[in-house]
């Protein structure tokens, strides 16, 4: 049996609008394959729009990819009937990156956090209490605010709301999209504090969505790095920042705040992405060959547990 809890494989997601009549798509998960291993933290990192949400999205079925594979221990979730999804629902949950968004502000606290029991278990009344007033607590709250309703709450305490929501049905796979960028500096510190005292508690496996390579760097195993909605790099933590191979990578730790340096000038401008042969990153890599336009890059294994896309070794 696999030690995989977690494989993508080929995966597109596709976004369509239309506008004046017209109809345009936008590939947000481009042909992605990734595999996560059980009990780790997988770290996923990029600029806002590069599709870690989206691909959070496909996981649990928000989006529907337009093809690909999603095998969840060893079950492809794509194909799963009702009976199967309401089984799998339980066992994967997510934490969202705006708390107060995420929380039902007309449902006082307790009746939030009994909502997934009462949905998903035949657990009776006291017994439900009895969950809800224990997790409430693991999350560092009391019983006294239960009472209360969202709006009665800081960032902070919110987010721990909703930690504890995504813990009520014991799951086994967590994905944290964005979960401390809203919040200020010291509570952001509490919260991945938390993330990583109740991972080791529940034995539980994350997908840690952020683009704070700091929050990364801390808290990670493994990470990803991707770029208009391909995973151009993968490594172990240790890998990724202390060798990073693709030209992104290393533009996103140069990017990292640091009073010793200037900030490096950046070409932002992106090639069209029509050309599905090209480098996604041609216009802004500094490696770059008039190839690059025409042969889309294939992966350059460094290690076991490292690879980078590229049409060069760097």
């Amino acid at each position: 049996m696999s030690e995989n809890i977690l494989e993508i494989k080929d995966l597109d997601v596709v976004y369509t609008s239309t506008y004046l009549g017209k109809k345009t798509k936008l590939k947000a998960v481009d042909n992605l394959t990734l595999s996560i291993k059980k009990g780790e933290i997988f770290a996923i990192a990029g600029e806002s729009g590069c599709g870690k949400s989206t691909l959070s999205k496909a996981i649990i079925q928000l989006v529907k990819p337009e093809s690909g594979e999603i095998f969840y221990n060893n079950e492809n979730i794509l194909k799963f009937n009702k009976k199967q999804l309401k089984q799998f629902t339980p066992k994967v949950q997510m934490i969202f990156q705006n708390p107060y968004a995420s929380l039902n502000p007309k449902m006082k606290i307790k009746d939030i956090l009994a909502e997934p029991l009462i949905i998903n278990t035949n657990l009776k009344k006291d017994e439900i209490d009895k969950k809800v007033l224990e997790k409430i607590t693991q999350v560092g709250l009391s019983e006294y605010h239960l009472s209360l309703y969202p709006h009665e709450f800081s960032g902070g305490q919110r987010q721990r709301i909703a930690i504890a929501r995504a813990l009520m049905l014991d799951p086994e796979f967590v994905i944290a999209d964005e979960p401390v960028s809203a919040l200020d500096a010291s509570i952001q510190a509490q919260i991945i504090n938390l993330i990583k005292k109740l991972k080791s508690e529940y034995d539980i496996t994350i997908l840690f969505i952020s683009h704070d390579l700091n929050v990364i760097k801390y808290l990670a195993d493994r990470v990803g790095i991707m770029y208009l909605g391909e995973l151009v790099e993968v490594g172990t933590k240790d890998e990724i920042f202390n060798n990073p191979k693709h030209p992104y990578t290393k533009l996103l730790l140069n990017s990292i705040p640091n009073i010793n340096k200037k900030p490096e000038k950046v070409d932002l401008s992106e090639i069209s992405l029509d050309n599905s042969n090209a480098c996604r990153f041609y216009n802004r890599c500094t490696l770059k060959q008039e190839n690059c336009k025409s042969d889309k890059p294939k992966y350059i294994e460094v290690s076991d547990t490292h690879k980078y896309m590229c049409n060069y070794n760097s």
